[in-house]
């Protein structure tokens, strides 16, 4: 016999617990928000002691706490989060379907005895989202303890681990393409996908108000959302900054009588993405910023910052809230939108936006490096200290290349000096000039030490390129 489902608010208590009723009571969270699980502080390269106030990096995501994950393996394929109270499928089938064929196989599905399983929402998926993840190191982002993951085996990318939620894109990426957003456990990003292409899927089952938001205008320069229970900056900060002016903007703000306001970590930022809007919208009726217009953009295409590091690459998370905007895969100098409004990105912390003119990664994303900043104050985080340990953000020789190509393409080059020679001295002269260099052009120009125009076997990579991150340990910047 199939059971019934329950439909459950979570209000937090003394002591951390989550207490449920069949009923929300006034006052009680629709929506709280879990905790991204990130441990270490970072610079703009590897991880760091956590800054004391005042100083530099202070404020970012590890330094506050907020509901801790906590899941309940129910021993019968599901895994309870008891958090959200969403019920979960522990384990996919990891086989691959179009965005039509998803609804079909979620209907379908039974398991632990329930027949009401369903597609997730994007912000239900990011719910379970872990940002110690790490696609060099093959850490997935997401506690495997209870869910059960695996990287790709069918022959693509290792990358390629994106999981559909059922929020359709209400505009187009690539220029006409349909899309619908999904999560990538691989590598930490959402992103829009055309409905053509092969994802997975992991259903959810449960109270279908998590990820609504509930809005108050205080009158004070300050939005408070009563069904997580953030307040929030009305309006941002004017005018782009780096991730490092955006801790600092965030420690000496003044707004609506309070102080103690801080950068938003990335869950909690993607809790205000309006997933129904964006200025690439098939719709007159749905256009608009991928927020509440409650909230004053400086720009309608901004970006927004979070105080979360995306580890694998050492740059931070923000949320497009404009469009996901690049110049596509081949290129040709006009942005267009790729991943759609209400992506989830990374962007390098410092450097020189000239590198990335050009965008970066596959679909050639705009890079940034200054976005705008909305703050966020309340809820249950907490601050703490934070022990630390070294953290290196830089990709490892012999692991996971996040440049793999899929079927069909050229392979990557073996590892070490004697791989890297092989590769691209195309006339065996025992040196590899910037012609005969695929990659990008400031890797040539890091590689070649002696600055003689040849990178020699003795100057040639055993990993990534030597330097290439600022303030922190060397490798290539942050995929898009």
């Amino acid at each position: 016999m199939l059971k019934s489902l329950a439909v459950f608010c979570f209000t937090f208590v003394v002591g951390g617990l989550w207490t449920s009723g069949a009923a929300c009571a006034a006052g009680e969270l629709s929506y709280p928000v879990v905790d991204t699980g990130q441990d270490q502080c970072y610079g703009t390269g590897s991880s760091i002691p956590c800054p004391e106030k005042g100083q530099d990096f202070f404020g970012q995501d590890a330094q506050y706490k907020g509901n801790v994950p906590s899941y309940r393996d129910n021993g019968d394929g599901t895994v309870t989060d008891l958090v959200t109270g969403l019920m979960w499928q522990k384990t996919p089938d990891f086989k691959r379907y179009t965005f039509d064929q998803a609804p079909s196989y979620a209907a379908a599905l039974r398991l632990g005895g329930y027949a009401d399983w369903r597609l997730p929402t994007i912000k239900e998926l990011f719910s379970i989202a872990d940002f110690n993840g790490n696609v060099f190191t093959k850490t997935p982002y997401i506690d495997t303890r209870f869910f059960d993951f695996q990287y790709p085996t069918d022959g693509e990318r290792d990358i390629d681990a994106q999981f559909w939620s059922s929020n359709e894109y209400v505009g187009t990426v690539m220029g006409r393409q349909r899309a619908v957003f999904g999560f990538n456990f691989a590598d930490g990003r959402i992103k829009g996908y055309p409905t053509s292409k092969g994802n997975w899927i992991r259903c959810v089952r449960g109270p279908q108000n998590y990820g609504i938001n509930n809005f108050k205008d205080n009158g004070d320069g300050t939005l408070t959302d009563k069904a997580t229970g953030l307040m929030w900056t009305k309006a941002d900060n004017g005018r782009p900054v780096s991730w490092e002016q955006a801790l600092a903007y965030a420690g000496r703000a003044r707004v609506g009588g309070h102080s103690d306001w801080r950068l938003p970590n990335i869950k909690e930022l993607q809790t205000i993405v309006d997933y129904n809007r964006s200025t690439n919208s098939r719709s007159p009726s749905a256009y608009g910023p991928a927020i509440d217009s409650l909230f004053k953009l400086t720009i309608k295409e901004a970006w927004l910052w979070s105080s979360t590091t995306h580890v694998e690459g050492g740059g931070a998370y923000y949320v497009a809230i404009g469009q996901g905007s690049g110049y596509g895969p081949r290129g040709g100098g006009r942005l267009m939108d790729v991943h759609g409004a209400g992506a989830v990105r990374s962007d390098p912390k410092a450097g020189s936006k000239s590198r990335y003119s050009g965008g970066h990664g596959p679909q050639k994303d705009e890079v940034r490096m200054t976005n705008y900043v909305i703050l966020v104050r309340g809820g249950a985080a907490e601050l703490v200290d934070v022990p630390y340990r070294r953290v290196d953000v830089s990709p490892k020789p012999g692991g996971v290349n996040m440049r793999q190509p899929g079927r069909g393409q050229k392979r990557g080059m073996e590892p070490g000096a004697g791989g890297f020679m092989k590769r691209f001295d195309k006339d065996g002269d025992g040196r590899v000039s910037r012609a005969e260099f695929d990659g990008p052009p400031r890797h040539f120009d890091l590689l070649d030490r002696n600055g003689d125009g040849y990178v020699k076997e003795d100057e040639a990579p055993t990993g990534p390129p030597p330097g290439s991150k600022n303030r922190g340990v060397g490798g290539p910047p942050p995929m898009q």
